[in-house]
């Protein structure tokens, strides 16, 4: 990055960071965090494990933002002194490492600034993925495990809790399907772009005569529900089957028949969960997940109405969203925002950022660009 004026570049860096901070409001999570504490030291939080994780993350995250906030705050001052230093001292070296901090700084902020823009109604969520393989075979299944993979990853790279809830492998490789969550506020609104269908061409690792395979997976975000959800099932419209939990190759993961399927017979969505040892934990996860899709088809009908009151199409997107070319080309590239890369194993390896940054710009644009319709 060759500065041309970094003065001028930190001053803007810095009106952009107080721009994020007048949205993100400082004080009041310092002061939600503080509550918290007070939350966490009570001994009797723990009776209640599932209340209590959720209260330690949020928790966690509040001082993980805080605590961000102050460190760019600090690397802002700390690199303006490193300008200051290398041109009165004639420093190439001091200066070639302060432009490498002013672009790593920029980048942050970007980062941090695309998060002001996430203000749809369950944006400030948790995420649950869920990734099946489409056509194409045990290629479909391999890239399936390749895109669960990716998220993992991303997640970890971010320090993001996650927790995988079902897993069907595929006979060959791979897998049929996937349901994971990510526990971090705003996963939803940060990944909701990532919706849709994922086509990846290359080199068929199980075609002997080695031809090119084209292979596709759907992948789905909904929000996690939350206690305000009024998200009520009927015991008589829920089909339960409960069967034994299996890893690749059909061997054995239990010994007892603890994994849970349910079955929503009015709108037949189907939801399973495996992770747990105890059938009744995994009957819980199950419901919580079977309760986040049909508060996702609520609001999707919720959208639709609305396009057709204003004479609107709600397939604008969602449909093939991205394509991995592997072969004969190094590619990575979204089909909406025209973004793309040739470095296919950092994306693959969870370096997606830059990608979630576009799609969340372009969503915003789109729903901009409905309401001015509207």
């Amino acid at each position: 990055m060759a500065s041309t004026d970094p003065a001028g570049e930190i001053s803007e860096l810095s009106s952009t960071l107080a721009s994020v901070e007048a949205v993100l409001d400082p004080e009041s999570l310092n002061r939600e965090a503080g509550t918290l504490r007070e939350r966490v030291a009570d001994p009797g939080l723990w009776d209640d494990q599932e209340q209590a994780q959720k209260i330690t993350r949020r928790l966690s995250y509040l001082e993980g933002e805080m605590s961000r906030l102050t460190a760019l705050h600090r690397r802002l001052d700390d690199t303006r002194v490193m300008f200051e230093l290398a041109e009165s001292e004639q420093d190439e070296p001091t200066r070639q490492e302060a432009e490498r901090d002013l672009a790593a700084l920029k980048k942050e902020i970007d980062q941090l600034e695309i998060r002001t823009l996430l203000s749809g109604e369950y944006d400030s969520r948790e995420a649950l993925i869920s990734i099946n393989s489409q056509a194409g075979g045990a290629d479909a299944a391999d890239f399936a495990q390749n895109l669960q993979r990716m998220y993992l990853r991303w997640a970890e790279r971010h320090g993001y809790p996650t927790e995988i809830y079902y897993t069907s492998y595929a006979e060959e490789a791979g897998l049929k399907s996937t349901t994971f969550a990510i526990h971090a506020p705003y996963a939803y609104g940060t990944l909701r772009g990532e919706h849709g269908t994922h086509r990846m061409v290359r080199i068929s690792k199980y075609d002997n005569q080695g031809r090119r395979q084209t292979s596709f997976a759907g992948v789905d975000v909904i929000p996690v529900v939350d206690t305000s959800d009024e998200i009520d099932i009927p015991e008589d419209e829920i089909r339960v089957d409960v069967y034994r939990s299996s890893g690749p190759g059909g061997q054995g993961v239990n010994t007892t028949d603890s994994a849970v399927r349910l079955t929503h017979l009015p709108t037949g969505i189907v939801v399973s969960c495996q992770n747990e040892r105890s059938q009744i934990q995994n009957k819980a996860t199950a419901m919580a997940v079977l309760k986040a899709k049909l508060l996702e088809r609520r609001r999707e009908e919720q959208e639709a109405k609305l396009a057709n009151l204003r004479g609107e199409s709600t397939s604008s997107w969602g449909t093939q969203i991205r394509n991995y070319v592997l072969h004969p080309y190094q590619q990575i590239k979204d089909v909406r925002t025209g973004l793309e890369t040739g470095n296919t194993t950092a994306v693959l390896d969870g370096e997606i950022d830059d990608f979630i940054a576009a799609e969340i710009r372009w969503l915003r644009k789109q729903q901009a660009n409905g309401s001015t319709a509207g």
